[in-house]
């Protein structure tokens, strides 16, 4: 009883120094920003701003609804749903293919050069990517499936590696200490660990990558992107209003998919 009595509540963690700094330095760089940026909030919030706000937003109605509109919108829908798969399978196999040089299974040298490549290839954005492939593969979207698979490759083969790296090793080396070849245990053994961890972070980059396909149009990569472009710089702001439900709809229904996928494999 006595013993109980006179426990004491355990000591609160100490404060590193580092951390205080690193708040303030984050703080500092946050007012800084604030500072530093011309961000004109009274202009953006005036009367006069926001009357010919609303009256651009209501040239975007009343949508277009026209037979022959919708047929090109539902083409260009599934050329954009057809670009985000196809560039989302392609780096799917060949991120597979380069973590396993990146998670270190062929030697420190192996691994530096290929995570630099993999960093190379993912800190240029998509948009980059498609307006240098616009000139060898042409408008189009070859060149906007070309650039969505080169970026998600960068980003792909990092969380695959990172996958593998993690995963426990006990049972791969049991196979191998019994005398299974060491493919026959990788494939055995760790892909089976790390491959729900991978397919999700495939169906979360196809998410992305509908997204981007969406906008890769804008420098004439093909799809709703384009559709959109050329509805705007002619001022038909009914089609291009069509243009954007079809965009959400489409985002929407990818989410949902995706998500009920994602739970179905965590059961």
């Amino acid at each position: 009883m006595k013993a109980a009595m006179n426990l004491q509540p355990p000591a609160p963690p100490a404060v590193r120094w580092s951390t205080v700094l690193l708040f303030a330095g984050l703080v500092l760089l946050v007012l800084a920003s604030f500072y530093t940026l011309p961000l004109k909030w009274r202009e953006f919030f005036a009367p006069e701003a926001m009357r010919t706000s609303i009256e651009f937003l209501r040239g975007f109605s009343p949508p277009e609804m026209g037979a022959g509109f919708l047929g090109k919108l539902g083409l260009a829908t599934f050329e954009t749903l057809a670009m985000s798969a196809i560039g989302t399978l392609l780096a799917a196999f060949f991120s597979l293919l380069l973590s396993l040089p990146a998670s270190g299974r062929c030697g420190v040298t192996a691994r530096l050069a290929t995570r630099s490549a993999l960093n190379v290839l993912r800190s240029i954005p998509e948009l980059v990517w498609a307006s240098i492939l616009l000139i060898a593969a042409g408008l189009g979207p070859f060149a906007g499936t070309l650039a969505l698979a080169l970026h998600t490759v960068g980003v792909l083969g990092r969380l695959f590696a990172d996958a593998l790296e993690n995963c426990p090793p006990l049972a791969e080396a049991s196979l191998r200490i019994n005398g299974v070849h060491p493919v026959a245990a990788f494939l055995y053994a760790t892909l089976p660990q790390s491959s729900p961890q991978m397919m999700s972070y495939t169906l979360y980059r196809w998410e992305n990558n509908i997204r981007a396909a969406a906008i890769l149009g804008v420098v004439g990569a093909g799809g709703l992107g384009q559709m959109l472009k050329y509805h705007l710089s002619l001022f038909q702001m009914q089609q291009a209003a069509s243009v954007i439900i079809a965009m959400l709809l489409m985002v929407a229904a990818v989410d949902a998919a995706s998500f009920g996928l994602r739970r179905a494999m965590t059961r």
